[in-house]
């Protein structure tokens, strides 16, 4: 891993650079000051899914999800513990697939709940189903910053 990541504030979208040893150390974006983390899982949307996602060298955990499936419902806070837990190793972020379908099909989803990981913008892992918070901890180990 380099000794820097560049990484969007996940407020103003600006793209700051981290130097890995410091992630966990309260990091502020160099232009609107808020925090870089925010213990939480992100909103995804077509506005700024490129920033978030795409320009991060930051691995992103990507929870694609519709309010109307129970089994999104019962990952919710499963996903937000885990984020609470894992951040800022790793940033988490979930995407309404009824608010942004156009974002959910260019990625092929068929099931939800569906978990993606990137990686500056390439995916390189999936998961369909619920998954508990030890197996997606377990799952998301390698992908670790």
């Amino acid at each position: 891993m380099s000794d820097s990541l560049h990484l969007a504030c996940p407020h103003c979208l600006a793209i700051n650079r981290v130097a890995t040893a410091r992630l966990a150390d309260a990091s502020r974006c160099g232009k609107c000051k808020q925090p870089l983390f925010t213990g939480a899982p992100l909103e995804l949307t077509s506005a700024n899914y490129s920033a978030l996602v795409e320009r991060s060298e930051l691995p992103v955990v990507v929870d694609f999800w519709a309010g109307w499936c129970g089994p999104c419902k019962m990952m919710a806070p499963i996903f937000a513990q885990t984020a609470a837990e894992l951040e800022p190793r790793i940033r988490f972020a979930k995407l309404d697939t009824e608010a942004e379908p156009a974002l959910a099909g260019r990625f092929g989803i068929r099931s939800i709940p569906m978990l993606i990981v990137f990686k500056e913008g390439r995916e390189i892992a999936r998961q369909a189903g619920l998954m508990q918070g030890s197996q997606l901890k377990r799952w998301l180990e390698p992908h670790l910053a």
